[in-house]
């Protein structure tokens, strides 16, 4: 049991929040928010928990989809985690994703409620031939940054950790976390909210075995035919419109409910 003063927590944002990589569609998706109300509904029998994320909205969208919803909650603690969708669609605009997070910090700030965000990691240690995307993220991230010190909201900031760069800490697509990497970011929004026995959430896994400069640009090729040929179908040349942007999927909890928690790991 952890001691926590909160009771009413939920979850906005997009396929992260919602959970992808940490589960299928079959089972269901668990994620890093579900984690994390895992961690702080034990011993606390009256914490309940929304998580209204809905895969790949924008920061807009999540701001004019679940903003009010969330409201209504009436929440003590929320997550708010937006923008990484807008990121790598042409066109971004960054003031307008960054504007659309502040004021989703400041309608909930304004409540009362305790709000944490999480910054993005460095795209060019986990993708190298992604690291053009690099300056959009530190951009936003400084945006992000100064919106939370300006409303008051807590920011678990990832891009300087090293662990980020781990690639068991991401699924096969390295946009979605893996299971580890889901469970880190429960931990490091804990040690954010100040919960005991969380500052070690970045410690580095233990050493993989060394990858050949040859094995390690046929991993590239093969992520970049795997994960980026059919996104870029998806989202740029819009041949299956909704199909992985959200467009037909709802939020999977989206009332307050009790936790139920897992079954203890076998050891």
């Amino acid at each position: 049991m952890t001691p926590h003063p909160y009771e009413r927590y939920v979850a906005v944002g997009d396929s992260q929040t919602e959970g992808l990589g940490d589960g299928d569609e079959r089972r269901g998706y668990r994620g890093w928010a579900d984690r994390l109300a895992e961690m702080l509904a034990a011993g606390h029998p009256d914490f309940a928990y929304a998580n209204l994320a809905v895969r790949g909205r924008l920061a807009e969208q999540v701001r004019d989809e679940q903003l009010a919803p969330a409201l209504a909650l009436k929440p003590d603690l929320v997550t708010v985690v937006a923008g990484v969708g807008d990121l790598v669609r042409p066109g971004y605009d960054p003031a307008r994703t960054a504007r659309a997070v502040e004021e989703m910090f400041a309608e909930f700030t304004a409540t009362g409620a305790r709000v944490v965000t999480v910054t993005f990691p460095d795209i060019a240690r986990i993708a190298p031939l992604a690291r053009r995307a690099q300056p959009r993220v530190v951009d936003l991230n400084a945006r992000v940054r100064a919106a939370a010190d300006r409303h008051g909201v807590l920011v678990l900031d990832l891009f300087p950790q090293r662990i980020t760069a781990d690639p068991r800490l991401w699924s096969r697509d390295r946009t979605h976390a893996s299971p580890v990497g889901h469970a880190r970011v429960a931990a490091g929004v804990a040690d954010a909210l100040g919960l005991a026995g969380f500052a070690d959430w970045a410690r580095p896994l233990p050493p993989l075995a060394p990858v050949s400069a040859l094995a390690g640009a046929a991993q590239e090729v093969r992520w970049l035919a795997g994960a980026v040929g059919p996104w870029v179908r998806r989202r740029v040349v819009r041949v299956r419109p909704g199909a992985a942007g959200g467009g037909t999927h709802r939020a999977k909890r989206p009332g307050l409910v009790a936790v139920t928690l897992p079954e203890p790991e076998r050891a």
